[in-house]
């Protein structure tokens, strides 16, 4: 089978997702590095899934391609913990990927704190463009998506067609509770964000990031009040995705 976003098939992909029940993350995490090999990146946010995902990945492909969206607006701890990552996993090759412009130049060309503003353009200049830039000429990525985690994650499969990328989406997770995340950190010791601590179940940008109150979604803590509920790295592309620069 050519496996690529051009050539495979509904059919195909609905064959491998059948054939893939059952199976644990480990098994598809071999599969995916079997097939794509190199043509493989993992997009990291460093979350609780993430250090999952970064340990497996680590049983697999020690030397691994990881990229960080760092967009210049992360909480200290997070940098922190990317620090204690490496030191964990010496050998895989995590890339820090930064957007096209500083935080000043995007003021500059389309006003201060767009996040407050415009935060689906914020995201699209600092997460979504610099992410099709990772991906370009690869094949396929993966991510840490549960099925558990929002409406808008409960039918994602182990492999899926990317549209916004054009590429394929390999999501291991997509049947972990988020008890059995923390399961798995806390058997293997692994080192994790101390805000998850704090109420942070969903840790992103600090200015559209806070703490989640009790009864509350997992993800009620990310852009709240704005009734946006994706970065855009995990959503089929608009018609019209930027919008102009300030006059």
């Amino acid at each position: 089978m050519n496996w690529n976003y051009e050539s495979v098939t509904d059919a195909e992909l609905a064959k491998v997702n059948r054939e893939m029940e059952g199976k644990d993350a480990l098994d598809v995490i071999k599969w995916a590095y079997s097939t794509f090999g190199d043509d493989l990146v993992y997009a990291c946010s460093f979350g609780a899934e993430g250090i999952v995902l970064l340990d497996l990945i680590s049983k697999v492909k020690p030397d691994a391609s990881v990229f960080f969206l760092d967009t210049h607006l992360h909480f200290a701890e997070t940098y922190d913990l990317i620090k204690r990552v490496r030191e964990r996993f010496p050998t895989l090759k995590i890339t820090i990927k930064e957007p096209a412009l500083s935080l000043a130049e995007q003021a500059a060309a389309y006003g201060e704190a767009l996040w407050e503003r415009q935060p689906d353009q914020c995201c699209h200049l600092r997460k979504v463009e610099p992410l099709a830039s990772v991906l370009e000429g690869a094949v396929a990525w993966l991510s840490g998506l549960r099925r558990e985690q929002s409406p808008t994650r409960a039918h994602v499969q182990y492999i899926n067609r990317d549209d916004r990328f054009r590429s394929l989406k390999v999501c291991p997770l997509i049947h972990w509770t988020w008890e059995e995340v923390w399961l798995y950190i806390r058997t293997f010791d692994l080192p994790y964000n101390p805000l998850h601590d704090q109420g942070y179940p969903s840790i992103g940008c600090a200015p559209c990031t806070r703490a989640v109150r009790e009864g509350e979604d997992a993800r009620a803590g990310r852009w709240a009040n704005t009734g946006k509920t994706e970065c855009g790295l995990h959503v089929a592309p608009a018609s019209a995705t930027r919008s102009n620069p300030k006059e």
